[in-house]
């Protein structure tokens, strides 16, 4: 595939979405109807067929009606999801979010799941409104579905990187009236034998982001810990933990982030993708090494100190 910047793929940085793929029949002339959309973007043809059917679409105000049909209040009592973390380790990346939804100051859940499987070797997590969130979640991962039924082939890591910008691209008009919902974008580059980590601001992107990164309202603690944490070429499993270690401190911090809940058994959602593929760790595992950091925070509640000087 080729870049994502030069064009030849669906997105942000590409032509016209709404001319992509509309090919001609046998006598020469152009289909109609679902014949006529022989596009490998499914989010192409939803938006042709049944743009409402989009994540976050907001209806048009009828006339004599308010611009928005959503109260300002509705949209603030919404669940919103929070921080999410990444990390690239030895052959591949780690994906970790944690499980608390707010509504305005309330906690709306304690066991909200934020990040996904997108296809074999990639992932996603999100933070911003929950039900807008499951959708492009949901979405994203019949986009990369159909494009592979449709062009017997995978997306370059790149490629599926540009279709989701595309997608949050499109739902900036809801983004502006407060259905704000911006992704992590993670996966195993085949080409390269390593992990890539992307991320979003409302209007698309995405950026490559480098060795780790955060996402959500913990995200500036989360980051902060990371930088303390993080060694270049660190194995899955340390950096398991030092998502975990960076998830503890942004609940530490920050309210609307929840940290590892023992009474409850709720923990961090944590995935590693690699050369094997995604893998979420089973509750079990993600269990365990909860129960590590919160045994070492017991006697250490700052967390792991990292060292001055190296030798």
């Amino acid at each position: 595939m080729g870049s994502y910047f030069d064009g030849s793929q669906s997105g942000p940085f590409a032509g016209d979405p709404r001319t992509s793929g509309l090919g001609q029949g046998a006598g020469g002339g152009t289909p109609s109807g679902f014949l006529g959309l022989q596009t490998s973007s499914f989010t192409d043809f939803l938006a042709s067929h049944s743009p409402g059917l989009l994540p976050g679409r907001v209806m048009p105000a009828a006339p004599g009606e308010p611009e928005s049909r959503v109260p300002n209040q509705a949209i603030r009592d919404l669940p919103h999801a929070t921080t999410i973390v990444a990390a690239v380790c030895d052959g591949g990346v780690v994906l970790a979010g944690d499980r608390r939804a707010t509504a305005g100051s309330m906690i709306a859940k304690r066991d909200v799941e934020k990040v996904f499987r997108s296809d074999e070797f990639s992932g996603m997590g999100y933070a911003g409104t929950g039900s807008v969130g499951i959708e492009f979640v949901r979405l994203f991962q019949v986009e990369l579905e159909h494009y592979e039924k449709m062009e017997g082939r995978s997306l370059s890591l790149e490629g599926k990187a540009n279709r989701l910008a595309f997608m949050v691209r499109g739902n900036l008009g809801a983004a502006m009236q407060g259905l704000v919902v911006v992704p992590l974008f993670v996966g195993y580059d085949e080409d390269g034998g390593r992990g890539r980590i992307f991320s979003y601001d409302v209007a698309g992107g995405p950026y490559e982001e480098h060795r780790f990164y955060s996402i959500g309202s913990g995200s500036l603690f989360a980051r902060g810990a990371l930088k303390k944490l993080y060694t270049d070429g660190m194995s899955a499993g340390d950096a398991v933990l030092a998502c975990v270690q960076a998830l503890y401190d942004a609940a530490d911090d920050d309210s609307a982030t929840g940290g590892p809940d023992l009474t409850r058994r709720i923990f961090p959602v944590v995935a590693t993708i690699t050369a094997d593929g995604f893998r979420k760790l089973p509750a079990a595992e993600a269990e365990q090494i909860a129960e590590q950091v919160v045994q070492e925070r017991m006697t250490r509640p700052d967390g792991p100190v990292a060292a001055l000087r190296n030798g």
